[in-house]
């Protein structure tokens, strides 16, 4: 075993045993999964900046000794077995959305918009809300969302048919529809 208890989660220097270190005062970074140690203070800070934590101190803490470190590891259960890479993914089938080219109209017929809608929220629902009471003071209701996304969804549409008519596969922000002026 190397004579080094742990290396710092910030810089990877070595923390060797019985040396001091410092540890974040926030509870997920102290968990056994997690564990962050840090050899400076600055590296703690270094860390805040990363996490941004609300409120945190660092802790200063003292590194075990040898034999209780292998005591410490004896006890604990060993790490479960990383889990198998996923099989490889199937090909990517590409769907063709809005009027096709002339040429690839007679080849197959493309697909319409509504049989490639997904009924999924495409808002941020906690970002629309902050929005919506920092601008009017008011709450808003869980349907919006759905009504919103429906929006989107139109919109994205429009934009689709755009691209498609200037026979580009990609959709551009000059696809996009303007919102009215008020």
């Amino acid at each position: 075993m190397a004579e080094t208890w742990r290396t710092c989660s910030a810089c990877k220097n070595p923390i060797p045993f019985h040396a001091t270190h410092w540890v974040c005062s926030v509870s997920t970074c102290t968990r056994p999964r997690t564990g962050y140690v840090f050899c400076t203070v600055s590296c703690w800070d270094s860390h805040v900046a990363d996490a941004r934590h609300r409120d945190a101190w660092a802790v200063e803490a003292r590194a075990p000794s040898k034999d209780a470190w292998q005591r410490e590891l004896a006890a604990s259960p060993p790490e479960p077995a990383p889990a198998k890479p996923a099989p490889p993914a199937q090909p990517v089938v590409r769907r063709v959305v809005g009027e096709a080219p002339a040429p690839a109209a007679a080849a197959s017929s493309p697909t319409a918009l509504n049989d490639v809608v997904d009924r999924d929220v495409l808002i941020v629902v906690s970002k629309m809300k902050k929005y919506i009471k920092d601008r009017s003071g008011m709450n808003c209701g869980d349907a919006v969302v759905d009504v919103l996304s429906e929006h989107v969804r139109a919109i994205c549409d429009e934009s689709i048919r755009a691209a498609a008519r200037d026979d580009r596969k990609t959709v551009l922000e000059r696809d996009v529809p303007r919102p009215p002026r008020r």
